[in-house]
């Protein structure tokens, strides 16, 4: 069965899905000096808009360089589903109280021990133009099976769909 969009507000939804579902990512900055740097998150909320929602410490340097640089990369990977997702956006950052009392989980505790009264508690929202995913329907031990094959025979594996969404 192919996973495969028929439309725009399909794929969107898919890359939605799929960031949903893997939940921790690899969320990459600028740095002043110009170097990327990822650094993992969990995500609070992916709307179907394109926003991502993340809890994030004021004075932290991924805030200091999202100040400066907003343009950022938000990467997923859910192994257990055979699927990745990549999103470019622009990254704000505020404290939004009511935001953040709908978007609170007690987990955050563990980072946030003062639960939303912590000092310099904020959020940061990226906001995604685009977004690529692959995905591969298969389980791992096909996908397994279909890379020795390639090894052996020489042409590409069938690693899955891969599509590009823009928002």
């Amino acid at each position: 069965m192919s996973n495969e969009p028929t439309n725009a507000v399909e794929a969107r939804a898919r890359v939605t899905e799929l960031a949903r579902a893997a939940r921790i990512c690899m969320l990459t900055t600028i740095a002043l000096d110009g170097r990327q740097v990822s650094r993992p998150m969990g995500l609070q909320e992916a709307e179907f808009d394109g926003d991502l929602w993340f809890f994030a410490d004021a004075d932290s340097a991924k805030i200091r360089q999202i100040r400066v640089n907003p343009e950022v990369n938000v990467a997923f990977s859910d192994q257990k589903h055979n699927a990745w997702v990549s999103i470019s956006g622009t990254a704000t950052e505020g404290f939004d109280r009511a935001r953040a009392e709908q978007l609170w989980n007690p987990l955050l505790k563990a980072w946030f021990p003062d639960g939303l009264e912590t000092p310099g508690l904020t959020l940061i929202k990226v906001h995604a133009s685009s977004a690529e995913y692959w995905d591969s329907p298969s389980s791992t031990v096909v996908n397994l099976f279909g890379y020795a094959k390639a090894a052996v025979t020489g042409q590409p594996p069938n690693a899955g769909e891969n599509h590009e969404v823009t928002f």
